[in-house]
């Protein structure tokens, strides 16, 4: 009689809860345990999922799985929006997004594959380019179908799904990955989630991470409901870059923000707030005067980088298969499904990416 798979998940943000559902849906007879020190709920800055946008608009430009973990996230955002946004908090919400920079230059074509030299989701999410109501200073800009997740619903209803799935959460601080193969002595499998955590985590220790400081803030939505999310920046990735995420129907509206790459702080700078109101404000005339806006709260996230790019790898330590899979820096919920999927995959050791 064959033994019933064990497989421990470290780490309860969005890419270890969704590893979770991923590996319960093709596992159904294994036992799963997340581990977390973090879960949906709490407010750390330590903890970046709760303090995202957050939406899709991918980053990828790779031509290869970079892009597919975003289109496989795509889709199944489109499955969890049909009828069910008010419970899971994804809606279908189109962006227009404005650039400064010509196209060649602004971080938005794939630079291999069959779409190179071609923003590779054009087709998938109808993408059109636009001209009415240009910015000043902006070179081009498009809008395409996109997805708003509320992440304070979207996260409590990841967890909800796992707890419906028999999978335990057990709430524990692990400083280093040896703690979880001693007192999970038969697993099968670890998947490192941790994301930044992964940088002090003994035994693992990846130096190749760095945190993307972000700063955003959550104001009440406007009388008049938002129907698009706004983006400009100069480039697709870029320290300048102002974003409109609105959580309709009453959720708010997610103001932003910034990228600070190697800044561990997790202080709100109330100065470059008052900025982020004035950008948002120019770019989304329907929220109105910076003056008028009335704020909810403020928040900082760090956003795990990765120098190379996110790190999906099977490794043996101590006789235990590890998987890791964190390191997307601002792409964690877009890409997230994707990232699971080649996650789970690698149980397979004939696997490749």
């Amino acid at each position: 009689m064959s033994q019933t798979p064990e497989y421990v998940i470290l780490g309860a943000g969005a890419i270890g809860l969704t590893t979770a559902l991923e590996l319960s849906t093709r596992y159904p007879n294994s036992n799963i345990t997340i581990i977390a020190k973090h879960l949906p709920g709490d407010r750390s800055v330590d903890y970046c999922s709760p303090w995202a946008g957050a939406n899709w608009l991918s980053v990828a430009m790779d031509g290869g799985r970079q892009e597919g973990w975003d289109r496989v996230t795509y889709e199944k955002f489109g499955e969890l929006a049909d009828g069910k946004g008010n419970e899971t908090g994804i809606n279908k919400v189109p962006i227009r997004a404005w650039f400064d920079r010509d196209m060649e230059d602004a971080g938005v074509l794939s630079v291999e594959g069959e779409d190179k030299g071609k923003i590779w989701y054009e087709s998938l999410t109808g993408l059109r380019f636009v001209e009415e109501e240009k910015p000043e200073g902006s070179v081009f800009g498009f809008e395409c179908g996109s997805f708003v997740v509320n992440v304070q619903k979207y996260l409590p209803w990841l967890q909800g799904e796992v707890l419906k799935r028999g999978i335990e959460i057990l709430r524990a601080s692990i400083d280093d990955i040896q703690e979880v193969f001693e007192r999970f002595s038969s697993a099968t499998s670890v998947f490192n989630c941790t994301g930044l955590g992964s940088y002090n985590l003994k035994g693992v220790e990846d130096k190749l991470l760095y945190p993307t400081k972000g700063q955003v803030m959550l104001v009440e939505n406007p009388i008049t409901p938002m129907t698009r999310m706004y983006f400009r920046s100069p480039q697709r990735v870029n320290k300048d870059t102002t974003y409109v995420f609105p959580r309709n129907p009453g959720g708010g509206v997610i103001l932003g923000g910034c990228r600070v790459d190697n800044d561990w702080s997790g202080e709100i700078n109330m100065e470059f707030a008052e900025d982020i109101k004035r950008r948002c404000c120019a770019l989304a005339p329907e929220l109105g005067r910076p003056e008028d806006l009335k704020v909810i709260q403020h928040g900082v996230g760090l956003r795990p980088s990765r120098k190379g790019g996110a790190r999906i790898e099977r490794e043996i330590m101590g006789g235990v298969v590890v998987i890791h899979n964190y390191g997307a820096g601002g792409a964690g919920y877009q890409a997230s499904w994707g990232m699971a999927k080649n996650a789970v995959d690698l149980l397979q050791e004939d696997s490749k990416l």
